[in-house]
């Protein structure tokens, strides 16, 4: 390469590095030109960090604690592959309100990046923003949540961009794209009928039914794989309740359960296992146990077979496409019967992640 080319080529990429962007909260962020300490709003965005480089925790000093917290199971993977995540500050539990600024202030961060919900601060919390930016550190909001298929390819660039690893973020999201248009490029007709979809979010967590996803989060799984998913008429927001008499009532043809058990652990009872370590026949032997709930059991979904698990963390995972591909073969099965999400997830760890795909992260009844 000409002398003169590379130097034009290192001369743009450290302008990129310097750039003004608007992140997902709306904002005008000036970014630092050179990000060397960073500060997490969610320990699980590492995973999104590791798609740009293969290891994340180089920079990370600080982060909240809910990911060995609520993902033991993934959180044990990382710590295999990196062991340096341990060594990482802990600024706070597992809810906004337990971020310590004095933590992180104390590390001297460069960057924090923060969701725009979640276990960390949001854009609601100004006065800790604005002791943060008062200190020199650049707060950058992302979003893998609220309106997770819209943002994820955004908040990888905008991660992409701060970080300088803007090549890293281009390939994974033609990736995404890629697997997101075969779902859009299978669907039915706009205007068609659509199977109604129930998610019951966190199963086992609590003993009262039913908590579910709605306008938000996996909701907008649902929406995008050519279903109708019932409480988004009737909740508001990303998440709320539906009582289990309306349930009854109005039955759904599928019912999706998210999973917060883990293998190997000593799960409460309830709980269905999905993810890091999680064998097909745990799995699936927790779905069972799941359903025998009172009322649950009296879904004609569930005595017909139309019922399935999925990971809880794909709600705010950068890999949510594999879910939706997956959510898609069970509504139309038929349409989508050559689509592989497990091949897309499998894909999308070998080439973005430093951890190897390791266990089941989705189940059926049958």
């Amino acid at each position: 390469m000409p002398r003169w080319l590379a130097t034009l080529l290192l001369l743009a990429a450290l302008g990129a590095r310097a750039e003004t962007v608007t992140d997902l909260a709306g904002r005008s962020v000036k970014l630092p030109a050179q990000v060397q300490r960073i500060v997490l709003g969610e320990g699980r965005v590492i995973a999104a960090l590791a798609i740009l480089e293969r290891d994340p925790t180089r920079r990370v000093v600080g982060m909240m604690g809910e990911f060995e917290r609520y993902d033991p199971a993934g959180y044990a993977q990382y710590k295999a592959a990196l062991p340096a995540i341990e060594r990482i500050a802990r600024v706070g539990r597992g809810t906004g309100e337990s971020f310590s600024i004095e933590a992180a202030l104390a590390l001297a961060p460069d960057l924090a990046i923060f969701g725009l919900e979640g276990h960390g601060p949001t854009p609601k919390d100004q006065e800790l923003i604005a002791r943060l930016e008062k200190a020199g550190v650049t707060v950058l909001f992302v979003d893998f949540r609220k309106e997770p298929l819209r943002n994820t390819p955004r908040s990888i660039a905008l991660l992409g961009a701060a970080l300088g690893r803007p090549a890293e973020a281009a390939a994974f999201g033609a990736f995404y794209q890629a697997e997101l248009k075969r779902v859009a490029d299978r669907l039915p007709p706009a205007g068609g009928s659509a199977p109604t979809v129930f998610i019951e979010n966190r199963v086992g967590l609590a003993a009262e039914c039913c908590a579910t996803m709605a306008n938000g989060m996996m909701g907008r799984y649902v929406d995008f794989a050519g279903g109708r998913n019932i409480a988004s008429a009737l909740i508001p927001g990303s998440f709320g309740t539906l009582s289990l008499e309306y349930l009854l009532r109005y039955p759904p043809d599928v019912y999706i359960g998210t999973a917060i058990g883990n293998a190997g652990g000593n799960e409460p009872p309830g709980r269905i296992v999905l993810g890091a370590g999680a064998t097909p026949d745990a799995a699936r032997a927790s779905l069972q146990r799941a359903l025998r709930r009172t009322g649950i059991a009296d879904l004609q979904a569930v005595r017909e077979g139309r019922a399935y698990a999925i990971w809880h963390h794909f709600y705010n995972s950068p890999f949510n496409v594999a879910a939706v591909q997956a959510i898609a073969k069970w509504l139309h099965p038929q349409r989508f019967a050559d689509i592989d999400p497990e091949t897309t997830l499998r894909t999308a760890y070998a080439r973005f992640q430093p951890v190897p795909l390791h266990g089941t992260y989705w189940i059926g009844l049958k």
